[in-house]
């Protein structure tokens, strides 16, 4: 890093953060403003979908969200760099949610493809620009990353509680429209901050970058029909995440095995942090199925003969992660100072047992409801906010540990497989929110879709709260070790 560089870096924190702060809350508006809306168009009068059939789609939609940044990440590594990677995926992206604002299947799915395909050259590279922003051993990443997941949290605050109003008014071109201008707010936002990265991201080969350009572009363009395909099936989406876990997990086991022995045993275990984070977010991705349906259908939304939009269920998330973000990040920094900083699995673990207790909340209020069906709207905001500080002590973690674990020439090939882990998860996810929904949710009154809920709540409470003590003592056995002075 030259002397300029050091200069600004040592004073708080990069000035590119706070770019790519803003660029990716406004990006995150527009996908968190979509997600707000996705379940529930699909199960209103436009489409009429069955909620199983509704959480399928749901569930293939993010699971190939988060599936494409694998060859979003080699792409900017190898032909484009990080931020032409950016750029190019915020169009696409920019294009697949203005067609959605027409209200016809074969627009839904085409709109739906152009996210998918723009969303792997967008996600995986602005995270790994974050962590190029900060030296080696530089102790203000984790902070750093944690601010920038309050970006992302600002733009799904907002976009739920603008967009998601008009699920409740079924305004749904409305709702779309607003949550793509939100994509071109963070593509100008982005495109106009360059000189604040610092030279940072750019192509590896700049003389060949029109040329690589033109290449992606063209594939880009070629993989959304293949995808537009895939949504609405199924098998072909299971079949292909399973193909995509061995070949890439199989590869990162591969290369570790190459290295010398320090990186080679970090790489292991982001390997084992992989299939945790994917255990977190398996769970936590309730919230845009079966929370949103049990929402809708099992809490209590009247407010003094005021109803509380049910797509709003979800802003409690972000909204707390704004309250807490700013804590979590001077802990952290604090515990550091200290030396008393907690190791990433024992984060990891705290995320699960907290995601999990979040959950139970709802299995117990719910016990004194079986008259009614209806949970009080004050179970449900207690139950987000466990979800939140689990999340806070999981996910701004995970994105600095690949960053600090992965070899500095793959790294964003590593960030792209670390949302592998996301997309497998979206799609288990679909298929435990489908079983609240296989005995047509639908269709049933409030006491009688109450103990399908519940039942699935109380497993996934289990499940959650055992992998969390379970990488906790993981960590204190052996992981905590193979790390090599990481924290």
């Amino acid at each position: 890093m030259n002397d300029v560089a050091k200069t600004q870096t040592s004073q708080g924190h990069p000035p590119g953060l706070y770019m790519l702060f803003f660029a990716e809350m406004w990006e995150r508006f527009c996908f968190y403003g979509m997600r707000s809306l996705l379940t529930l168009y699909m199960v209103s009068e436009v489409f009429k979908y069955s909620d199983e059939q509704a959480t399928g789609v749901y569930g293939s939609y993010n699971a190939m969200i988060y599936l494409t940044p694998i060859a979003g990440g080699i792409i900017a590594d190898r032909l484009l760099g990080y931020r032409w990677a950016i750029l190019l995926g915020g169009i696409l992206m920019a294009i697949g949610q203005f067609t959605l604002v027409v209200q016809q299947e074969f627009f839904f799915y085409a709109g739906m493809a152009f996210m998918v395909v723009g969303n792997g050259l967008f996600k995986p590279n602005i995270s790994t620009l974050v962590g190029r922003l900060y030296p080696e051993g530089d102790s203000r990443r984790d902070a750093g990353f944690t601010i920038f997941y309050i970006g992302i949290n600002v733009g799904a605050f907002l976009s739920t509680l603008i967009c998601g109003y008009y699920a409740k008014t079924e305004d749904w071109t409305v709702g779309f429209g607003i949550a793509g201008v939100g994509m071109l707010l963070g593509l100008v936002t982005f495109g106009v901050g360059k000189k604040n990265l610092e030279g940072h991201g750019e192509p590896p080969a700049p003389e060949a970058l029109t040329g690589n350009l033109t290449k992606v572009l063209v594939g880009a363009l070629a993989l959304v029909p293949a995808v537009y395909l895939l949504l609405s099936e199924d098998a072909a989406v299971k079949g292909l995440l399973i193909a995509a876990v061995v070949i890439v997990l199989g590869s990162l086991i591969v290369t570790a095995l190459r290295e010398e022995k320090v990186i080679r045993e970090r790489m292991f275990v982001l390997i084992v942090l992989w299939f945790f984070h994917m255990m977190f977010w398996m769970f936590f991705e309730q919230a845009g199925t079966s929370l949103t349906l049990f929402t809708a259908r099992n809490i209590d939304l009247d407010i003094g003969g005021w109803e509380f939009p049910a797509a709003w269920g979800q802003f409690f998330n972000p909204l707390f992660i704004l309250l807490f973000g700013a804590a979590f990040t001077m802990l952290w920094v604090r515990l550091g100072q200290r030396g008393r900083d907690p190791s990433i699995p024992t984060k990891f673990g705290l995320a699960l047992i907290q995601l999990g207790l979040g959950f139970y909340v709802l299995v117990w209020a719910a016990a004194g409801v079986q008259d009614t069906g209806l949970v009080s709207i004050i179970v449900l905001i207690f139950c987000y906010l466990l979800h939140t500080t689990g999340e806070l002590c999981i996910s701004p973690v995970g994105l600095s540990a690949v960053t600090k674990l992965a070899p500095k020439r793959m790294t964003g090939m590593v960030m792209g497989a670390w949302f592998l882990s996301i997309a497998a998860a979206h799609k288990v996810a679909a298929m435990i929110a489908g079983e609240t929904g296989a005995a047509g949710g639908e269709n049933l009154g409030p006491t009688e879709t109450l103990p399908i809920y519940t039942d699935v709540f109380w497993q996934i409470t289990l499940f959650s709260v055992g992998s969390g003590v379970l990488i906790i003592v993981l960590g204190k056995l052996f992981l905590k070790r193979m790390l090599h002075g990481v924290s």
